[in-house]
This record gives C-alpha cells, structure tokens and sequence, in this order.
C-alpha cells in the first residue's frame, strides 16, 4: 500500500522540468567551414616558415582533445612540472574541497527528504507525586523510565522535495565543474607562463648578443676616433646605443624573475624553490594538428558552461520549490513507546502506548508572500539563463580569437623571419662600408636599431605560436572529458 502511495505522489512535481540549452546556431556557409566560428573563413592550415616555431600547423575538424593537451608540446620539465602542480595546487584542492562539501550536503538533504524521520528516545525522570493524587501523606516519590520511537514523514504531493534534492544536485554538479575549470585554469596557466618565461630568455639572449656586438663596434669606432678618422658625435651616437640596449637588460629580467614567482605559486611552490625547471624555446616543439570542435560539441566540453548550466538547472529547481511551496503540505506521524515506574517493564504490553496522526497545512494568508518568492525564482531563473548565454557567447568568442590569432601569428612569424634576415644583411653590409668609411655613423647607428627591434620581435612573434596554441586547446575546454581521474560525484537520482 506505502509502494503504490509513494509511486503515485511521485509522479507529480510542480515547476519547469529542465532541459539543457541547445548551442547557438552557426552560419551554414561552405566558404566558412565547418569550424565557422567566425565570419572570416580560414584556410585549411598556417603559413610555414623556415627556422624556430615556423612549421606549419593544420586544422582538424571535430578531432578529440587528448587530457594531458600540454603533452603536445613535448616538453618533459614541462610535463612533470605540471603534474607535480596538480597534486600541490591550493587552488585545485581548494575547489575539491568544495565539492566534497556539496557532495556531502546532497547526501544530508537527501536522507532527511527521501526516507521517513524516525528518532528514538529513552529516558528516567525521578518525580515526586503530591499527596492529592496518591493519597499517601506527604506524597510520593518514584521514578518513571519511559522509552519511545517517533516517526515522521512529509508527504511530497506537489514536488517540493524533489525539486529541492534537484537544486542541490545541480550545485554539486556546478562545483564539479568548477574543480575542471580550476584544472583547465592551472595546466594553462602553467604552460603560459612556461611559454613567457622562455620568450624572455630568448630576448635577453638576443640583447645580450647584439649588446656584445655594439660593444664590439664602440671599440673599433674609439679607435677611428683617437685617429682622427671620425667625429667624437659618432663616438657619442655609439655609447649612447650601448648604454640604451644595456638599460634594457634589467626591465627584461625583472619581467623573468616576477614570471618565475607566479610559475612557482602556480606550482604551488615558495618562490625560492631551487627545483623549478627553467624553459627555452628550443625545448618546446610546436604541434603541426590542431584540434576544432565542432560548435555543438563545445559546450559541453567548456567547463565554464557547463558550471553555468548548472546554476540555470539549480534555478530551474527553485521555480518548482516556490510553486510547490503555496500548495498544501501533508505530514504523517506515528509513536510507540512505554513508560514505567520500573526498567524492567517499560516493553510490557501494559505499559505501552502508540498513536497515529497525520495533518495537512495550507497557507490561507500570507499577504502576497509565496507568489512573490515564485516571482522572485523565476526572476532568478532569467538572470541565470541570461548569464548562460552570454558564457557561451565569449567561449565562442575564445575559440574565434584563437583560430584568427594562430592564422595571423603564422604570417606575422613569416613577415618577421624576412624582416630579421632583411635587417641583418641590411646591417653587415653597413657595417661593411662604414669600415671601409664609405657611410657615416647615423647610417650605422640606424642599421643597429632597426636590426635590433627586428631581432626582438622575432623572438615575440615565435613565442606568440606558442601561446596561441595553448590559448586554443584552453578554450576548446582542455580535454577534461577523457581523463581516467575524472572526480566522482556519483549521487543518487530518485
């Protein structure tokens, strides 16, 4: 009979029964791809350059994101760099924290809705009964043992429990979320900052070498001047670019040491750590295939979008709790026990008592109470749902940026490998012909600067591969979906 009751009153549940949001809709223009993210179509893969960072690099539609994505750079200090983040990060154990919270929240409410309150008492009360009702002189004295179990049980007719236990449920589903978007946050965080520390020691390293060379040139130019064969205004131009390209040394190596301390703390190391590996370019390989999920497979593999549609799914459920709640509430209750002057015969039959009672509540009056709280959930629901779709907008955003960055950092590499060897050719062959005294020092100083601006860019624009390529696999969601040691939130659906 409890079977078929329960069975029934299940089947009824007030408010919105939530279905996850379908993915924007795309351009179905062929000239834009599969991967149309933006308008702008890309070709089929980068432009390739010869040297550092230079292969060139393919799209491939609807390829999977490997978990470890970093891996594709194949760097082993990077690798085990971020393994050793993952187990020592406080912000990822912080966030896992929170889901255990959750969890453990979900699982209390759970048993206090689902299954019948039941509460066992037990206790001896030392009593003095007046002479009136004993007719004993002076009354008397005498304990009273008692024992009893009381059970109670909400009946949830309207589904304010359940859509309640569904909230929850879709908090513990944001905080696991949450622990990916942490995950996805630190491995890219890490692997950025690994990306700009060797962008910096390849731009010291550069400036260090054309340091050296200006250094040498101020030499021969203080030669020709203690000769007679020079203007001290060439001797001056000279010292001038030494002392500017060593003044630039220390903003280059302030930037590394402050890239070091946020490595380490995202390592979750103090920043004096010895052990910290050092990163080169030469030590990271660029991948030549590059992943592009389709748009519908992208949210569901953002994390960030996947924590809001939770929240939309927690709103959800509170728009049934607020419905449900200005219905009418059954209570059923039951008790049975035994009191006793004696411990021995408390269980005794003529000792006993039981009762059975059940109640129904209605608010008759509240003075606009409930139906404003169900305005106000489905005002927060609004706001939810908005927020979700502006999440998905700026994933979509990301992917779009990251596509054109990557197309434009390729042809930005190539124009920069022409400008690089340009300048150099450019500033040996002055170089050539101010020794020879057929050039001034103004055409000299000149080849200088443009080839050093030239050099440093090249370094930028080979790094900048590099962090587009993670900036990619970031906002595609990282691949979160195929590791073996996804957090299990398992929680019971009734």
């Amino acid at each position: 009979m409890s079977l078929a009751v329960s069975s029934m009153i299940s089947g009824c549940a007030l408010g919105p029964d939530f279905k996850a949001p379908a993915a924007p809709l795309q351009s179905k223009s062929d000239a834009a791809g599969p991967y149309s993210y933006s308008a702008t179509p890309l070709a089929s893969q980068t432009e390739a350059t010869e040297g550092a960072a230079g292969v060139a690099q393919k799209w491939v539609v609807a390829e999977n994101i490997p978990a470890q994505w970093w891996q594709v750079f194949h760097s082993s200090e990077l690798d085990a760099l971020i393994r050793s983040a993952l187990s020592q990060s406080p912000d990822l154990a912080s966030a896992q924290a929170a889901l255990r919270q959750a969890n453990e929240n979900y699982t209390a409410f759970s048993g206090n809705v689902l299954y019948p309150n039941v509460v066992g008492n037990l206790g001896v009360a030392r009593e003095k009964a007046s002479a009136v009702s004993t007719n004993i002189p002076g009354g008397e004295l005498y304990t009273l043992y008692n024992a009893s179990v009381n059970v109670s049980y909400t009946l949830d007719l309207f589904g304010a429990n359940r859509r309640a236990l569904e909230s929850m449920q879709a908090a513990v589903e944001y905080q696991r979320f949450q622990v990916e978007a942490a995950y996805l946050t630190l491995t890219s965080n890490l692997v950025t900052s690994a990306i700009r520390e060797a962008s910096l020691r390849a731009q010291i390293l550069a400036t260090q070498e054309i340091l050296q060379f200006q250094t040498r040139q101020l030499d021969v130019i203080e030669r020709q001047f203690a000769v007679g064969a020079i203007p001290k205004a060439s001797v001056l131009a000279q010292r001038t670019l030494v002392a500017t390209t060593r003044a630039s040394l220390p903003g280059l190596e302030k930037a590394l040491e402050a890239n070091r301390h946020q490595l380490a703390v995202y390592a979750g190391r103090v920043p004096s750590d010895p052990s910290l590996p050092q990163f080169h370019l030469e030590s990271l390989q660029l991948p030549q295939e590059l992943p592009v999920s389709i748009p519908s497979d992208l949210i569901r593999q953002r994390p960030d979008i996947r924590a809001i549609e939770a929240l939309l799914h927690q709103a959800s459920a509170q728009v049934g709790v607020a419905t449900a709640n200005q219905y009418p509430q059954i209570t059923l209750t039951a008790s049975y026990g035994g009191a006793s002057p004696n411990s021995n015969s408390v269980t005794e039959k003529q000792w006993s008592f039981w009762s059975l009672a059940g109640g129904i509540t209605q608010p008759l009056f509240d003075a606009g109470a409930l139906s404003a709280k169900k305005r106000a959930a489905l005002a927060a629901y609004d706001q939810a749902d908005a927020q979700y779709r502006s999440t998905v907008l700026s994933a979509f955003q990301n992917v779009a940026d990251s596509l054109q960055a990557l197309d434009f950092d390729a042809k930005t590499l190539k124009q920069q490998v022409e400008v690089e060897a340009s300048a150099k050719q450019t500033l040996d062959l002055t170089t050539q012909q101010f020794n020879l005294g057929a050039v001034n020092s103004l055409a000299l100083l000149d080849a200088k600067r443009v080839y050093q601006t030239a050099k440093i860019s090249l370094v930028q624009a080979q790094a900048a591969r590099y962090a587009d390529t993670a900036a990619l696999f970031q906002s595609l969601g990282g691949g979160w979906w195929n590791r073996s040691e996804l957090v299990d939130i398992s929680v019971r659906k009734e």
